[in-house]
């Protein structure tokens, strides 16, 4: 009976071990280029949940967007890392980086099929509600999912974190079906308050359910621990803000619950 006893606790402490996050690199394709996320989702967790997008900053889909991605796991929900640059690329260097982010940034089908092929390999998971899925993006990423708003992508929400507002392809009245919530610093010249200020007056033109977080004090890239180091390198006005990013964290997991409820 003793060796029966040990024999059925050695394999529930072996299912436990088990049963945790996890996360595995994906390919798939947009317009014949190969795309290479990163899928991630807690499979203690039975039937199916609500899916988030994580659309990576404009150094490429790299271990800071797939922290990210745990994260959502961790929280119940299966997160997507997705490449917009194709190939799985990533830049080392801020030029590079800037010429990766221009060249998907200036060409919307370009990044409208390649975010669409990424939310059709969510969407189809498994372990995901198709009906319930929402794109978190940061810097590059944040305007990434701000414009997939903008023409009207099928999105229960979207939320950026110090992302570009300003675009090429405004908003047009009844066409945004995403909720959305943009996180930015005051102190960060890439989103000047005259860009918030014409971010908000298309968001209403446009009728959205929108709501925009400032966060006094706070620079470029604020959420990104590894970004005081990335500023001091290549002398460029990134500082992580650890109240700013603590915050913004908090707000979106809110803004996640209240989008996927039920009814919503």
């Amino acid at each position: 009976m003793k060796k029966l006893l040990w024999a059925i606790s050695l394999y529930c402490l072996s299912s436990l071990a088990q049963a945790a996050v996890q996360g595995k690199e994906v390919s798939y394709q947009a317009n014949g280029v190969t795309l290479k996320g990163y899928i991630v989702y807690d499979d203690a967790i039975k039937g199916k949940r609500p899916g988030v997008l994580v659309v990576h900053e404009w150094w490429g889909q790299n271990e800071y967007a797939r922290k990210r991605a745990r994260m959502l796991a961790e929280l119940g929900y299966t997160a997507l890392a997705v490449d917009m640059y194709g190939e799985g690329k990533m830049a080392d260097h801020p030029d590079e980086a800037g010429k990766f982010a221009a060249e998907v940034s200036k060409n919307m089908a370009m990044a409208k099929a390649r975010f669409e092929a990424g939310m059709q390999v969510l969407r189809k998971h498994e372990t995901v509600d198709a009906n319930k899925i929402a794109a978190f993006g940061y810097c590059f990423g944040g305007s990434v999912v701000l414009n997939m708003a903008r023409i009207g992508e099928d999105l229960k929400g979207v939320a950026s974190f110090h992302g570009g507002l300003d675009t090429d392809h405004p908003a047009q009245p009844g066409t945004i079906k995403a909720r959305i919530i943009s996180f930015s610093g005051d102190a960060d010249p890439m989103i000047a308050p005259d860009k918030v200020a014409a971010f908000k007056k298309e968001m209403e033109s446009a009728g959205a359910n929108y709501r925009i977080v400032t966060y006094p004090g706070a620079k470029h890239a604020f959420t990104n621990p590894a970004a005081d180091e990335l500023g001091k390198k290549f002398n460029i006005p990134l500082a992580y803000n650890a109240a700013a990013d603590k915050d913004s964290w908090e707000q979106a997991k809110a803004f996640l619950r209240e989008i996927f409820a039920d009814g919503q």
